[in-house]
């Protein structure tokens, strides 16, 4: 009544499965590059970072000045019960204070177990790029700023500096 089958579609299949892993294995390998950047503005500066560094994006709130803090760090606030430094990254980066407008906003990133805000002039889009597109800073990224960002990414519309969060958030100035 029962018929015993033979192995020979089973084999087909593990064949199948092999050749649909490798692919899958191939795909994945090409996206391990690629990453999504929250862009923002810092000055006329289009910069970025990897989105999954940012906790949250907030407008400026309520803050209390610090004595004796570097001129770059307007001060503290409390969010949701957590104590956040927020620094002017326009003044950190030696691009300037960063004015004050209604599209200002606060990026808030974890660092080393504690939350700093970085007050940028506005935010852009989530770009999604190939690292391997990444190019060298130009020449004139060296100086003060050139050593907070790890490279460029060219858009249709000019360039995104990546920045080294790590770099930019050490007191070293």
């Amino acid at each position: 009544m029962f018929e015993k089958r033979t192995g020979k579609i089973g084999g087909d299949m593990d064949k199948t499965k092999t050749e649909t892993q490798t692919k899958t294995e191939i795909k994945t390998e090409a996206e391990m590059n690629v990453v999504e950047l929250a862009t923002f503005y810092v000055g006329d500066a289009l910069c970025g970072m990897n989105i999954l560094q940012i906790q949250e994006i907030n407008k400026l709130m309520m803050m209390t000045k610090v004595p004796q803090a570097p001129d770059f760090v307007l001060g503290i606030l409390n969010l949701r019960g957590q104590i956040v430094t927020v620094i002017d990254l326009g003044k950190k980066l030696g691009m300037g204070e960063t004015d004050m407008s209604l599209e200002l906003r606060n990026v808030i990133v974890n660092s080393t177990g504690s939350s700093v805000g970085l007050l940028v002039k506005k935010i852009g889009d989530v770009v999604a790029v190939n690292l391997t597109n990444k190019e060298q800073p130009p020449a004139n990224m060296s100086g003060i700023q050139g050593k907070f960002f790890t490279g460029v990414y060219k858009k249709e519309n000019g360039l995104i500096g990546i920045l080294d969060i790590n770099k930019v958030l050490s007191m070293e100035e």
